[in-house]
């Protein structure tokens, strides 16, 4: 497909916009993402420049009934804005839980309309509501009455490849009283796979006047500028780009990427703040998805026994230990993680 020419001018990646009311810093945006983006790994992105980040998806109704899990995902810190994403499908419980999370301190409150994974399309939610888009339709609806705060929608380009259907759907979604949309570049059925289409997004800007954020395989600061010339967005969101690297999004909008020696500081911090969040058993668990894309990222030298001893042990001190040994850059004599605990 030919790129689109948008004849408007590409926003720098380091200037702010708004989403309604609500002010943010630059147009780098980290994607929420299930068991990947929670407190600690969004006070890192934040600490390091992204412009806005989102929790993992809070599920409404088990949020209403106070279930542990949920309020987990809602927590916020001191930073602002705070984004919450909703999933769900019963109109009742997603505005009973948009109420909560306003009550609790969201400044954004997003809806999930764009997940694939087959656990939540199971029950109808997620990218699954594209396929209903009037009752997707009463979601916002009633969303955007329960609350004060600007809802947002993030969805895909639709169902299949025979049913594209995100920009009908996002201006209806705008007229309901949507603030902002985020269009992931693909269908539900492609999962992740293939190439993201940059240009099909560039529809959805043509059909809407509220913010547009495009998503899907941003991974350089080239990118970021392409799918914004492509697809007439005003901001770009990365989600797998940042796994293992959660500075990455703040690197895109101009920050410094940490030095070599400085990637093991965060690591260890990382792992730290994850226990700390959790307690140390849930938090051991939850850390080994992330200290092993540390390792694949930065650590090509490590041995099968020392990625293993990282992502087996159970004692923090023993893992930080072997941190700092694979991801100093520098290993020196041939120590083993065993060696550095």
């Amino acid at each position: 497909m030919c790129p689109k020419d948008h004849h408007l001018p590409i926003p720098a990646l380091e200037t702010p916009f708004k989403i309604g009311p609500v002010t943010v810093r630059n147009r780098l945006v980290l994607a929420p993402m299930s068991g990947v983006t929670d407190l600690p790994f969004r006070k890192l992105a934040m600490r390091y420049g992204a412009g806005l980040v989102v929790t993992e998806m809070v599920a409404s109704r088990e949020l209403v009934q106070n279930a542990a899990e949920s309020w987990t995902r809602l927590k916020g810190a001191d930073f602002r804005p705070h984004m919450v994403q909703l999933a769900g499908r019963d109109p009742h419980w997603m505005a009973q839980a948009a109420r909560i999370c306003e009550a609790e301190g969201a400044d954004i409150i997003d809806i999930n309309m764009g997940c694939p994974a087959k656990k939540v399309i199971g029950g109808y939610a997620g990218s699954a509501l594209m396929r209903e888009p009037d009752h997707a339709l009463d979601i916002i609806e009633q969303v955007v009455k329960a609350v004060s705060v600007p809802v947002t929608v993030k969805m895909r380009l639709g169902w299949d490849t025979q049913s594209i259907n995100a920009p009908a759907l996002a201006g209806r979604a705008e007229r309901a009283g949507a603030q902002m949309i985020t269009v992931h570049g693909r269908t539900r059925m492609q999962f992740y796979e293939g190439r993201a289409d940059w240009d099909a997004i560039g529809d959805v800007r043509a059909a809407i006047s509220i913010p547009l954020i495009a998503n899907g395989d941003v991974e350089t600061v080239a990118d970021a500028g392409e799918i914004l010339r492509r697809s007439g967005a005003d901001a770009v969101m990365i989600g797998r780009g940042c796994q293992g690297r959660p500075w990455h999004a703040g690197v895109l909008a101009g920050h410094p990427a940490p030095l070599q020696g400085e990637i093991a500081a965060i690591a260890e911090e990382h792992y730290a703040m994850m226990i700390d969040h959790y307690g140390a058993k849930t938090g051991i668990r939850h850390a080994r998805k992330h200290l092993g894309w540390y390792l694949e990222r930065f650590a090509p030298s490590m041995t099968a026994d020392e990625r293993v001893a990282v992502m087996t042990s159970n004692d923090p001190d023993f893992v930080s230990a072997c941190l700092r040994r694979l991801l100093s850059g520098d290993r020196g004599r041939s120590a083993t993680c065993q060696e550095a605990a």
